[in-house]
């Protein structure tokens, strides 16, 4: 098996604070209509489903467009889906940090739907992306961590365009005040 380890990440602590985020403004997003597109790499914006482009393919697309609209999925319902055993499901629980299923009163796993979504690209990432575990999940901090950089970089943004705005107020109100002397 062939390992594809990402370019090291500069922040190495594992942001594990941030999360991955499918509304994230980042994220450049495909739909399954818009493949030709994609294969420009022309930006793309997202629609019920969607996941980072960098992550994603069409057959991706096609398989979690297959994933039923309902509140909760049990472990036997997730595996069928993905076409796994329910034991691999219990090992990726504890080696990625977003499948955390939540516990049923009967201590039954209940899987929500971006779980299963999330289920779905791990299945990707180390079946047909043949990354390793580590890889993989080296991968998907790596999407955490631009993403955080994205937002910290927009919240710049923001607070430039806050002051910009003021000082053209305040420049507004010289003028007027220069105008009201001559």
């Amino acid at each position: 098996m062939t390992t594809n380890n990402p370019a090291p990440n500069p922040s190495n602590n594992a942001d594990s604070d941030i999360e991955l985020s499918l509304e994230d403004k980042f994220l450049t997003n495909i739909k399954a209509s818009d493949s030709e597109e994609a294969s420009e790499n022309t930006e793309i914006k997202a629609e019920a489903a969607s996941l980072p482009s960098v992550l994603v393919d069409e057959q991706l697309l096609q398989e979690m467009q297959s994933i039923p609209d309902r509140f909760g999925f049990k472990i036997g319902d997730v595996a069928d889906l993905l076409g796994i055993k329910q034991y691999v499901l219990r090992y990726w629980e504890q080696e990625f940090d977003i499948l955390k299923p939540k516990k049923a009163s009967n201590n039954q796993r209940l899987y929500t739907k971006k779980d299963v979504e999330n289920a779905f690209l791990i299945r990707k990432l180390l079946y047909r992306d043949k990354f390793s575990i580590e890889g993989a999940r080296q991968a998907l901090k790596d999407v955490k961590y631009a993403i955080k950089k994205e937002k910290d970089f927009n919240s710049v943004i923001q607070r430039i365009e806050f002051v910009q705005s003021q000082i053209k107020s305040f420049v507004d109100e010289i003028k007027k005040t220069k105008e009201m002397f001559n």
